[in-house]
C-alpha cells in the first residue's frame, strides 16, 4: 500500500499594527515575532499528519495500539524508527514513509505478553521497554530476545507490592544525551502523593553497560492530566506529553518542556503548546474532540532538526477501537 502524502495547509500570515492614541506608526513585526506556519503556538507548528497506518496489518500483525516511538541508537539506520504496541509488538518503520519494514513480538520471562508503553533504542541496537504490569524495564535484542531486566524501586511497584496504581505506572522512557542516564516517567501519582504529582525515575549506566537505580524526581501535571510520554531533547531537557480524556468532550493533549534532570528534586516546566490549538489540516475524528486532529497521543520521538527547530514525531494509540485513529503528527518545536 502506497503511503498517503502528509496533508499540509498554509496558514495565512498577515499582520498590521495600528498606533494607539497617537499618529506614530508602530514598528513592524520582525520575522522572529511572527508565528510559524500552521502554528499551534509561537513555539510549535504542525508540518503535517498522516493516518496511513490506521486499521492496517503487516505480516499478519495489526498495526495499531502504538504507545511509543524511538529514533535509532548509535548503530541503527537513520532510515528507520522503532514503534511499540502496548500488545507487545515492536515494529521497525521507514522514517520517511512510516511504512513497516519488520516486526517482532516481545514477551516476559514466562513468555507472557507485556503491557508495553515506553521505548528506547540503545546504542548497541537493543531496545529498552517498559511494561505497566509490574512495572518493569526490560532489555531486548534486535530479534526480540529477552536479555535482562532493570531493578525498580519498591515504592514504584504496582499495589499491593508498592504504591503505584494499576495501569498508571511506567508510561514513558527516554535516554538522556550521552547515553549514561535512563529516565522513566510514571503516568499517574503514587498512592498518598498529591493528585498532580508524578515521579520520574532514573537509572545510571555502569562501566559494564548495565543500569542501576539513580535519582528520583517529581513533576507536576496540569489538573486532570497524566504523563503519556517523555523524550529528551539534544540539550538534555525533557519534552513531556500530558494527556487526558473526558467522555463526550474528547482528548486534552499538551506538550510541555521540563528542566534537565539535575540536583533539584523537582522538575519545572513550561507549556509549549496545547495541541487543540493546532490547525486541523482537514483531519477527521470518529468521536467528539475539541479539535478533530486530536486523538489518544502516547508516543513521541525527536527525529532531527530543521531551521533551528526540533523535528518531533507523535503517534496515537487507537486501542484497536473503531472510533479512534492511529495518527502520526509531525511537529516543529522551538525548545
Amino acid at each position: 500500500m502506497r503511503p498517503r502524502i502528509l496533508r499540509t495547509a498554509l496558514a495565512a500570515l498577515t499582520a498590521s499594527l495600528a498606533a494607539a492614541g497617537c499618529l506614530t506608526a508602530a514598528a513592524p513585526v520582525t520575522a522572529q515575532e511572527r508565528p510559524p506556519r500552521n502554528a499551534c503556538s509561537s513555539a510549535v507548528s504542525l508540518t503535517g499528519f498522516t493516518d496511513t497506518l490506521d486499521k492496517t496489518t503487516y505480516d499478519g500483525t495489526y498495526v495499531g495500539n502504538l504507545s511509543a516511538l524511538a529514533s535509532p541508537g548509535r548503530s541503527g539506520s537513520l532510515a528507520d524508527l522503532s514503534a511499540l504496541s502496548d500488545r507487545s509488538e515492536l515494529f521497525r518503520l521507514d522514517a520517511r514513509t512510516l511504512q513497516p519494514r519488520g516486526v517482532v513480538t516481545l514477551a516476559d520471562e514466562s513468555g507472557a505478553a507485556l503491557d508495553s508503553e515506553g521505548l528506547v533504542a540503545d546504542r548497541d541496537g537493543s531496545h529498552l521497554v517498559t511494561s505497566e504490569t509490574e512495572p518493569s524495564v526490560r532489555r531486548y535484542s534486535r530479534t526480540g530476545e529477552l536479555l535482562g531486566r532493570l531493578p525498580v524501586p519498591d515504592d514504584l511497584r504496582t499495589a499491593p507490592a508498592g504504591r503505584a496504581r494499576g495501569n498508571g505506572s511506567f508510561e514513558g522512557l527516554t535516554l538522556l544525551p550521552g547515553g549514561r542516564t535512563l529516565l522513566a516517567s510514571m503516568e499517574y501519582p503514587l498512592d498518598g502523593d498529591p493528585a498532580d504529582l508524578v515521579r520520574f525515575q532514573t537509572w545510571q549506566r555502569t562501566p559494564h553497560g548495565d543500569f542501576r537505580p539513580g535519582a528520583q524526581y517529581t513533576y507536576r501535571t496540569d489538573p486532570g492530566l497524566g504523563v503519556s510520554e517523555v523524550t529528551a531533547t539534544p540539550d538534555g531537557r525533557l519534552l513531556v506529553l500530558e494527556r487526558g480524556f473526558t467522555s463526550g468532550v474528547g482528548n486534552t493533549v499538551r506538550l510541555q518542556l521540563a528542566d534537565r534532570p539535575g540536583r533539584a528534586p523537582a522538575l519545572h516546566k513550561r507549556l509549549l503548546a496545547d495541541l487543540a490549538d493546532c490547525p486541523s489540516l482537514g483531519a477527521a475524528a470518529g468521536q467528539p474532540q475539541p479539535n478533530p486532529l486530536l486523538d489518544n497521543f502516547e508516543g513521541m520521538a525527536v527525529t532531527g532538526r530543521s531551521g533551528g527547530r526540533l523535528e518531533v514525531l507523535v503517534v496515537s494509540d487507537d486501542n484497536q477501537n473503531a472510533v479512534q485513529t492511529t495518527r502520526f503528527l509531525r511537529l516543529r518545536v522551538r525548545a
